[in-house]
């Protein structure tokens, strides 16, 4: 469809090391894999968004969450609350 991506890839510090993936989640999952196998921190302008991903969404460590992100999650179980029929 004209909303599908043509090429979904991995950068890192400018150098292409994924291309050719089927979606735009497994970039993101495999994005997080090589900055924890490589040992690279965090963009700091990006850090909390990382965070997120990482510790609420693929719940890897997400019992320590810095304020910012936990705060964050909060909201989201707020709002996934409104949605779950009792």
């Amino acid at each position: 469809s004209a909303d599908t991506p043509e090429n979904i890839g991995v950068i890192i510090e400018g150098c292409t090391v994924l291309k050719a993936l089927s979606d735009v989640a497994k970039g993101c999952a495999l994005l997080l894999g090589l900055i924890y196998s490589l040992n690279l921190s965090y963009p700091k302008h990006l850090k909390y968004t990382f965070e997120f991903l990482q510790k609420v969404l693929m719940e890897l460590d997400g019992n320590n969450l810095s304020m910012k992100v936990q705060v964050q999650k909060n909201k989201l179980l707020d709002i996934l609350a409104c949605y779950v029929v009792p």
